[in-house]
């Protein structure tokens, strides 16, 4: 069953000479539990692609589902409620609030919301990610490898729909890269959580259960299941 899905997905920028078709007719489908890599050089429409899958930007033409939902349909409010609700993201730039501890990042998105914090599912991402010793630092006590764990357990904490991951290790040494995007396959599989990852690099791509490549503004292959 497809958990995610865009038809004919356009986003157009200046015009004439100037125009750019960052995204130029995108049909793309994810599977639920699916861990897939979207690749694509600068330049190529990837990160484009990916704020509109999570609501960050809205398009100029096309759907996006997440759920069966059509994102673009909901008001400004209610997205804003669903994003919280059913995406989680994973930034290279980590994006934790400074004053807060890890655990308190870490659960932040349910406060939020004013859910019930699910502790016991909470503590068994905390140690898949090996952050138990490390509940009570602040993000600046941290090293990048467990700030990024740190947006990792926050993501999945929620329990989303769907996990969308920007170019997650983009800050990280090579060594520290492969334990970040080992942990994100482990969580893939061990909670069933559907990913999509962006990358410039094709090794890096090779983690995911299926590569999707964009150039241009448009899937090249790989796009529907």
């Amino acid at each position: 069953m497809a958990i995610l899905e865009t038809q004919d997905l356009r986003k157009y920028y200046g015009s004439g000479d100037t125009l750019v078709r960052a995204l130029d007719g995108v049909d793309l489908s994810v599977e639920e539990g699916e861990f897939v890599s979207i690749v694509g050089t600068s330049g190529s429409g990837k990160s484009t692609l990916l704020h509109m899958l999570g609501g960050l930007d809205r398009a100029d033409s096309g759907k996006v589902f997440i759920g069966g939902r059509d994102i673009f349909a909901l008001g400004v409010d209610d997205l804003t409620i669903f994003r919280r609700r059913q995406i989680g993201f994973v930034f290279q730039a980590y994006n934790l609030v400074p004053m807060l501890n890890v655990y308190e990042n870490i659960v932040l998105p349910i406060e939020l919301d004013g859910e019930r914090i699910d502790k016991a599912f909470v503590s068994s991402v905390i140690e898949t990610l090996g952050l138990q010793s490390k509940l009570h630092n602040l993000p600046n006590q941290l090293s990048g490898g467990q700030q990024q764990r740190v947006a990792i357990a926050r993501a999945l904490a929620t329990k989303p729909s769907i996990i969308l991951a920007d170019e997650p290790t983009g800050n990280l040494d090579s060594k520290t890269s492969q334990e970040v995007l080992n942990l994100m396959q482990i969580s893939s599989e061990k909670y069933g959580q559907t990913i999509v990852m962006i990358t410039h690099n094709e090794e890096i791509a090779q983690l995911g259960n299926r590569i999707v490549h964009i150039e241009d503004g448009r899937i090249v292959n790989g796009g529907v299941v």
